[in-house]
């Protein structure tokens, strides 16, 4: 079998100062203290930092995409694309191609994310959100059910869907001889949005696409999908990119991923 057609996805976020400004009326302090209040207060009502989905705000969307014509990985729109542009874009890639989505925790993070950011943009995705209505093959397989395959949540299946079974895509890259995170974790996107290293935040977002896209291939291997030898050809098409990329970033990836 040939892997065709599939996007490997992942999002990075910011706190939503605009938003943060309004709901609790921070009006002339700066990002970074606006910031550092919508976490203070999260923390006091969950005890951690980290912000209920909808004060989080896309900056960077990567994508590694497998068609017939090859692979590439790559982020959305350019650096100083708005949110709307970047939203657009992916929901855009999905009515064009109808591709089967691949993700690390999309159902728990990335898509409700970017659901709640295309409600505030505007943004129509017509495809994403058929269930049968218009194409009968959709009531079957869609992107909105849990259990269908048009969106692999590959941290969710790979647990049985059980909150306990979860684990890292850092840990898990490396379980499987590959790189993991490299340069940055999530945790560093927003000190590194405030210092306006926006290229350090898509690198990094698209090394995290191509380590989810590689956990899909040993995973379409497990389940009997591809044979080894055409796992081994699918990640040599992978390498063969690498190498021919001519990004640091990726050079850095391929260092990192030893043969076999």
């Amino acid at each position: 079998m040939t892997i065709s057609n599939v996007f490997a996805f992942d999002i990075e976020t910011v706190p939503d100062v605009e938003f943060g400004r309004r709901l609790y009326g921070l009006e002339g302090l700066s990002d970074k203290q606006v910031g550092y209040v919508m976490q203070t207060r999260q923390r006091e009502q969950t005890g951690s930092e980290f912000l209920s989905l909808e004060q989080q705000r896309v900056v960077a969307i990567s994508v590694a995409m497998r068609t017939r014509e090859g692979f590439k990985a790559w982020s959305l729109g350019e650096p100083d694309s708005t949110e709307a542009e970047l939203v657009r874009r992916f929901f855009d890639g999905i009515e064009r191609y109808s591709p089967t989505l691949v993700s690390w925790n999309g159902s728990g993070f990335d898509l409700p994310v970017l659901h709640y950011r295309a409600l505030r943009h505007r943004v129509q995705a017509r495809r994403y959100w058929e269930t049968g209505d218009e194409e009968q093959s959709f009531r079957w397989n869609n992107y909105i059910s849990r259990f269908h395959w048009r969106h692999i949540d590959l941290m969710d299946v790979l647990a049985g869907f059980q909150g306990r079974g979860r684990v890292g895509l850092d840990r898990m890259a490396q379980l499987l001889g590959l790189p993991g995170k490299l340069g940055m974790s999530g945790e560093g996107v927003w000190e590194a949005h405030l210092e306006g290293r926006i290229d350090d935040i898509r690198n990094y977002c698209e090394t995290d696409v191509i380590n989810t896209y590689l956990v899909y291939l040993r995973f379409e291997l497990m389940r009997g999908r591809l044979t080894p030898e055409e796992h081994d050809r699918e990640c040599g098409i992978v390498r063969a990119w690498l190498q021919s990329a001519g990004k640091p970033h990726l050079a850095e990836f391929l260092a990192a991923w030893p043969p076999g």
